[in-house]
């Protein structure tokens, strides 16, 4: 017996489920960024868009958020070939439905709650409901995005996603391929069909899918950061000049500007998960993947937190423009994480079964 082969096969199986790990939960992270509190309104941030710190934000938002839903999309994928092939199609569904559809239905609850409370009864500036058919759609995110808890539309998506994968990962290669390009067409073409809110979270999906088959994430995880970070920063500048632009050059060249999203997120993809590897490879990753467990509540709660608490510390540093905002903006992150674990921790306690069904299945165990 090559125990030393095993040994080095089990090593490399170990940094590649820290790596795993450690991508989700900054991408998570990442997507904070996207949704910091800011103080401003939508016509605000747009008159001082090529303000430093709004310049600030929108470095941060690009680089570190956009990297997110492509990535978490394909990690999904990737990870779905396990469970999609060795389980029947009905518990393989409702075990999705469980970690993935009751979730984002209760914090949607929780947000409507909450935050419609706090705008109702307090002084925040928040949505709140305003028909049946509003809390509906807020509930579930049918036919658009949510209002509250904007993030949500990718649980959605990813459910249906989900419906599909047993046929997906049996599909060969030439299917997923024709699957990724109707798919890549669809988001290009503008159409909206409310069979999923963000079509790319599909392409994702299966190029996760095909990536596993080709063994691509390990092929990425063995080339050089440098080499993965060229076409990124390639197109970052154009990517961040277009953000500063605003809806109106999108608004003019919407073909164009979803078609070189979709190869943005992706370069954005392959450089934060070969520097994922490489912190899986790092005296850190220990740490990061015991928080990691962490990163789906994070996820469900963060805006709820920036809803109610963002304003509230916002007293002290200030919108957007004032001295101290930059500093608030930079550990915002850090703030929901310290938040959901000290939330995570405190529903394990009170109540594992409820900490398992709002994290889930990842905490309460």
């Amino acid at each position: 017996m090559d125990t030393g082969t095993a040994g080095t096969a089990r090593g490399a199986d170990s940094r590649l489920s820290t790596a795993i790990a450690i991508a989700r939960l900054t991408g998570i992270m990442g997507i904070v960024y996207v949704h910091a509190w800011t103080g401003r309104t939508a016509e605000e941030l747009a008159a001082v868009a090529f303000s430093w710190q709004a310049v600030l934000r929108t470095v941060l938002s690009e680089m570190f958020g956009r990297s997110a839903v492509p990535l978490l999309g394909m990690i999904s994928g990737w990870l779905v070939v396990s469970t999609a092939t060795r389980r029947s199609y009905g518990p393989f569904l409702l075990g999705k439905a469980r970690t993935i559809l009751l979730p984002m239905v209760l914090w949607n609850a929780i947000a409507i709650v909450l935050v419609g409370a706090a705008a109702t009864f307090g002084e925040l500036k928040a949505p709140t409901p305003s028909s049946i058919g509003w809390t509906l759609n807020e509930l579930v995110p049918l036919v658009h995005a949510n209002d509250i808890n904007v993030q949500m539309p990718f649980l959605r998506d990813l459910f249906v996603c989900m419906m599909l994968a047993p046929l997906l990962v049996r599909a060969s290669s030439a299917w997923l391929a024709m699957v990724a390009l109707i798919v890549v067409v669809w988001s290009v073409s503008g159409v909206h069909v409310p069979l999923l809110l963000r079509p790319q979270i599909l392409l994702f999906f299966t190029a996760g899918i095909a990536a596993r088959r080709l063994g691509v994430a390990e092929k990425v995880a063995g080339w050089p950061v440098v080499l993965c970070a060229l076409p990124f920063v390639a197109l970052i500048a154009p990517r961040l000049w277009t953000a500063w632009l605003g809806n109106v050059f999108f608004d003019a060249h919407p073909h164009v500007m979803a078609a070189f999203d979709i190869l943005f997120r992706l370069a954005s993809a392959v450089l934060f998960w070969r520097v994922a590897w490489a912190l899986a490879g790092s005296g850190v990753a220990e740490r990061l993947r015991e928080i990691e467990r962490y990163g789906f509540l994070a996820f469900c709660d963060h805006l709820v937190l920036l809803w109610l608490f963002g304003p509230v510390i916002g007293l002290a540093t200030g919108p957007l423009g004032a001295a101290l905002y930059p500093a608030y903006l930079l550990v915002q992150p850090l703030l929901v994480l310290g938040a959901t674990v000290a939330l995570g921790r405190g529903l394990m306690t009170l109540s594992p079964a409820v900490a398992r069904v709002l994290s889930g299945g990842r905490l309460g165990r």
